[in-house]
């Protein structure tokens, strides 16, 4: 999305369940040395403060820094040794929280996002955490980074008016799993998840 500029900062709404649903229609922005590759959020999880479910619950570490800097910091971490994460940190300096990137919407840079995955079909390039991430090539070398800057990677936004979103438990957690923090853009086929969290 050249010449799209990153988010500021200070349109980043306080707190981690305002942040996942105002990220539902943005864009995130990954340039690579083969172009720009870019896709629309349509899918997000809340993990807030003091949430079990969440890397921030026991306290920062070396690995979960990333979570307690300002709101709009990369926090990349390797699920089960096989799929990297992207997370949003949410809160003011030094409270752990943040928002996981579950889904988006392939936009732009769709043949890069394709070698990447090693898949043509586009409507499984982006649709999970896990897919998303291969499909932009983010790894733990991007933890930590400002995402309200233009670099290898930012949070943008254009003229796009989300529909409605909507709200269910998180995916995948066995800790504070009736949470309603799932956010998603309802009708879009590229939001992950069973269809009987579609409601």
């Amino acid at each position: 999305m050249p010449g799209q500029p990153p988010l500021a900062r200070s349109e980043l709404p306080i707190g981690t369940v305002s942040l996942a649903r105002y990220l539902i229609g943005k864009v995130v922005v990954r340039m690579l040395p083969e172009g720009i590759a870019s896709g629309r959020i349509v899918e997000t999880e809340a993990y807030v403060t003091g949430d079990a479910a969440g890397h921030a619950y026991r306290g920062m570490t070396p690995r979960n820094g990333a979570l307690f800097l300002a709101p709009g910091h990369a926090y990349v971490y390797l699920a089960y040794g096989i799929s990297y994460m992207l997370n949003v940190s949410s809160e003011a300096p030094g409270i752990g929280a943040g928002v996981l990137i579950r889904a988006l919407e392939p936009l732009e840079g769709i043949p890069i996002m394709q070698m990447n995955r090693g898949i043509e079909r586009l409507r499984d390039l982006a649709r999970g955490p896990g897919r998303l991430a291969a499909a932009l090539r983010v790894d733990r070398r991007l933890d930590g980074i400002d995402l309200c800057r233009e670099g290898p990677l930012w949070l943008s936004c254009d003229d796009y008016k989300p529909g409605e979103i909507g709200q269910s438990v998180r995916i995948g957690i066995s800790r504070d799993a009736n949470r309603l923090l799932r956010f998603y853009l309802r009708g879009n086929p590229f939001v992950s998840g069973p269809k009987s969290l579609m409601e």
